[in-house]
Parts: C-alpha cells; sequence; structure tokens
C-alpha cells in the first residue's frame, strides 16, 4: 500500500512507464522521443563497492559575488568516460559544499582541447537535462611568452606557456625567458617550477635544452633534480668542476638551440662557442641563438 503522497506521485510512473513519456509531450510539450520500449529499473544507486573518485586539483575561491568551488583536471587525451565523471564531479561538490563548481581543464594538446570545450549534454536533443561547459587551457589560448621582461612580470604564467608550449620551434625561446624570470624570484618557489616544467617537456631536445639551462641558476645546484642533471652530466664525463661544468653547460645550450633549430653550426663556430669560459658571454650568445638565422649571427658587434 502506498503510504504518502512523495510514494505515489512517483510510484505511479512504475505502474505505467509510458505514463511518463506522455506527460512530457502533452503536458510539457517537450519533445521527447516516442519510446521503442521502457523498462524499470533498480531505484537503488548505492554503491556496494567503495568507488574512488577523484579530482586533480580543488580550490574554493571566495569573491565579492559569492564562493565557488574550481574543479582543475588535467587531460592528456580525450576520454569519453569524462562525459558521466565530470558531471558526477560537479554535482557531488555542488551537493557536499553548497557552492557552485566551475569545471577548468588543461592540456598540452589542441585536439583534446578542441575535444574538452564541447558541451557535455544529458538528457535528448532540445531539452538537456544536465549541460557541463568545461573551461579549457590549451595551446590555443594560453599566451606563449618568449620575453623575458614579460615573463618577469608574471612568472607563474610564463611557467604555464611552458608547461603548454614546451614544444615545437618556440620553445627554445619561451624556456630561455623563464629561465631569466626565474632568478627574479625566490629560490624555492622557483625549484618547484623547475620540477613542473621538467616534468611537462615530452620533447627529449626541450627537455635537455630546460636542464641545461638551469645549471646556470646558482639555486638550482641545491635542488633534488640538480642530482640528476649533475649524475648524467658525470656518465658523459661533462662534470669538471662547477664553474667549469656551468660554462659548458651553457655552451652546450647555446649550440643545441641552434641545431634544434635547424641552423648548421660550422666547426669554427663550435669551437669558439665550447673554447668560451665567460658566463656572461655564453648568456649573451645564448640569448642571440634564439633568434639568430645565421650561426656567425652570435658574434655580431664583437
Amino acid at each position: 500500500m502506498v503510504g504518502s503522497s512523495h510514494e505515489a506521485l512517483h510510484r505511479i510512473f512504475q505502474k505505467d512507464p509510458a505514463l511518463l513519456t506522455r506527460a512530457l509531450q502533452r503536458v510539457l510539450h517537450v519533445p521527447f522521443p516516442e519510446p521503442r520500449e521502457i523498462a524499470a529499473l533498480n531505484v537503488d544507486l548505492t554503491e556496494i563497492e567503495p568507488v574512488e573518485r577523484r579530482v586533480d586539483t580543488l580550490l574554493r575561491a571566495e569573491t565579492d559575488k559569492g564562493t565557488y568551488l574550481l574543479v582543475v583536471e588535467s587531460q592528456g587525451k580525450a576520454d569519453e568516460r569524462k562525459r558521466g565523471s565530470w558531471p558526477y564531479y560537479l554535482s557531488y561538490l555542488y551537493e557536499k559544499y553548497r557552492c557552485e563548481p566551475v569545471l577548468i581543464v588543461i592540456t598540452q594538446s589542441s585536439s583534446t582541447a578542441k575535444w574538452a570545450s564541447r558541451p557535455i549534454r544529458l538528457g535528448f536533443p532540445g531539452w538537456h537535462s544536465l549541460t557541463v561547459r568545461p573551461l579549457v587551457l590549451g595551446p590555443d589560448n594560453v599566451p606563449v611568452i618568449a620575453d623575458e621582461r614579460q615573463a618577469e612580470r608574471d612568472v607563474p604564467l610564463a611557467v604555464l606557456s611552458a608547461m603548454t608550449h614546451g614544444r615545437g620551434p618556440q620553445a627554445p625561446a619561451i624556456l630561455e625567458s623563464l629561465a631569466s624570470a626565474l632568478r627574479t624570484i625566490d629560490s624555492d618557489t622557483a625549484a618547484v617550477f623547475v620540477q613542473f616544467i621538467d616534468s611537462c617537456l615530452t620533447d627529449p631536445q626541450a627537455k635537455q635544452m630546460w636542464r641545461e639551462l638551469m645549471t646556470a641558476i646558482q639555486y638550482f645546484w641545491r635542488h633534488p633534480l640538480a642530482e640528476q642533471v649533475r649524475e648524467e652530466g658525470r656518465e658523459q664525463g661533462l662534470e669538471q668542476g662547477r664553474e667549469q661544468g656551468r660554462a659548458e653547460a651553457k655552451a652546450e645550450m647555446v649550440l643545441h638551440v641552434l641545431e634544434w633549430r635547424g641552423i648548421p653550426v660550422p666547426d669554427a663556430v663550435r669551437e669558439r662557442v665550447e673554447a668560451c669560459t665567460d658566463l656572461d658571454q655564453l648568456e649573451l650568445w645564448a640569448r642571440r641563438a634564439v633568434h639568430a638565422t645565421d650561426p656567425t649571427e652570435l658574434f655580431a658587434q664583437e
């Protein structure tokens, strides 16, 4: 026996499932498609097995216009399972915190960004019960910061630029600018940023260039990642003392930038760069290597 109006109001549709679609069509005038079959399912949504659901980063933002939950998801490739998990995250978080959730997806791939930016619409065409519209950060909208002064004005944004654009022809200028900008912030924060970028660089040449750039920064030698770089240097017979090693690494970086950009390096240029031990001079050549079209431009006005 039905004991409450609450029960009656929904159990009538268990008795006649087709009534629900007729009500949608004739009462609400919603163009719900005519069903071929309707089956009643178990209404118990309790998960017997514990299911781990975890977002990548969750931030609570207090603003003058209200409190928001910023749900940040790092996405490497398209994953259609997110059509279910992202709406679940947002609904659960709203129910738990009673704050408006905002989904933000960050990716290094333009194709993934395009996929992630498509709204997730649950329901039927013309009447969606739930729509999720992610905000997407990726190579197509994160600015390319390849200017040292611009990088210094907003180092975290420059880090994001390096993380999303850290491959391709513009990577040398981005990494060089960021390396200089890191000197303007405290060493502990810079060390964390160094790790972030090192982890995100998938291009082997870009990663090698980044590590070579970092050897020229004093604090870097106190960071755990520096031990890895030093160990690699010992294996290659390149570490011959701190100062000499810094000069050698800087010289190698100058040559790597030219080679990475497809500029042939004559033996005379290579010998002159490798013979230099003046870090300031090597720094100047490194900046020129990022924009040079001919290797002799390294020595302009000298």
